[in-house]
């Protein structure tokens, strides 16, 4: 089974066990570490999907690194994931927990990207916009990516909005090519 599965099976129970312990916020704050900390520690990761390295030591390392950082239904959920012989599939975790939990609270996520940063004027503009097609809460990631030139790609879900100066450019281009037009010299 891959880790992708067995990370959206491990996060979907641990979701359910935090809701009905009513420790939801407190469980998603720990996934929130857990994943910013996988994020930007590559050794960890590494060390995680090592399978040389014994389970009771990468479970020591995780108790060393979050004890006292993380609720306590969070630590015994890591043991859990270390006596099952599962660590390489806990960098994956995180994320499926996120994005199931955003689901649960009806919290749609979605990506802009823009040629420079957005004002804070601009971002609460984007934010009332897609609220106001999703009907829900809002979470916006936000990308820059120079090469658009102007405008902005805004990504909801499966939907993509791509109204940048470099896609209106390479529709040019393309009508140009296509015109049969050759002038007479």
């Amino acid at each position: 089974m891959s880790e992708l599965r067995v990370a959206a099976r491990y996060a979907k129970s641990l979701l359910d066990l935090a809701n009905e312990q009513g420790t939801l916020d407190a469980v998603k704050q720990d996934m929130d570490l857990f994943g910013n900390t996988l994020e930007g520690s590559r050794d960890l990761r590494l060390l995680l999907r090592n399978p040389i390295v014994q389970h009771d030591k990468k479970l020591a390392i995780l108790r060393r690194l979050f004890d006292g950082k993380v609720s306590d239904l969070t630590m015994r959920f890591f043991t859990i994931i270390t006596q099952k012989n599962r660590e390489n599939a806990l960098e994956f975790v995180a994320p499926e927990f996120l994005a199931q939990f955003n689901k649960l609270r009806g919290i749609q996520s979605a990506d802009v990207t823009t040629a420079t940063p957005l004002t804070p004027e601009l971002r609460a503009h984007v934010e009332r916009l897609v609220q106001d097609q999703t009907g829900g809460q809002v979470l916006l990631k936000e990308h820059v990516d120079p090469s658009l030139i102007g405008g902005f790609v805004l990504r909801l879900g499966d939907r993509q909005i791509d109204d940048s100066v470099r896609t209106r450019l390479n529709r040019l281009r393309s009508t140009f090519k296509e015109n049969p037009f050759q002038a007479q010299l």
